[in-house]
């Protein structure tokens, strides 16, 4: 007989997870800085396509769900880099799910992505 899943809790643990892992920029962001701290405008240049607004909203929201570190250097001109805190890291699990399943797609994005 089969386990019965818990009712959906919009607001669970699960449900948390989820909103993260669904956001599209928020789980490249989190992709991208499984390799190492980085700074705005390295994020942005990886980032092919996001505008800078969206890649400061989304990192904002990584710092609130406690996935980034976003540190600030006192110099001239401002130095900031983000790297993955040890909640962030967690992700590499999600990142790696995600993309064993990336050659399901692969003839799709053949026909429709621009080199």
């Amino acid at each position: 007989m089969q386990e019965k899943m818990p009712a959906v809790c919009i607001d669970c643990p699960t449900s948390r997870v989820a909103r993260v892992a669904g956001d599209f920029w928020l789980i490249l962001i989190i992709r991208a800085l499984l390799e190492g701290t980085k700074r705005f405008s390295e994020l942005h240049k990886e980032l092919s396509g996001i505008s800078s607004r969206t890649l400061s909203q989304k990192l904002d929201r990584a710092a609130l769900e406690g996935l980034i570190e976003r540190v600030v250097f006192a110099e001239l001109p401002p130095r900031v880099e983000y790297s993955l805190t040890k909640k962030g890291k967690e992700f590499k699990k999600v990142v790696k799910a995600m993309e064993s399943l990336a050659p399901l797609y692969e003839a799709e994005c053949k026909n429709i992505c621009i080199a």
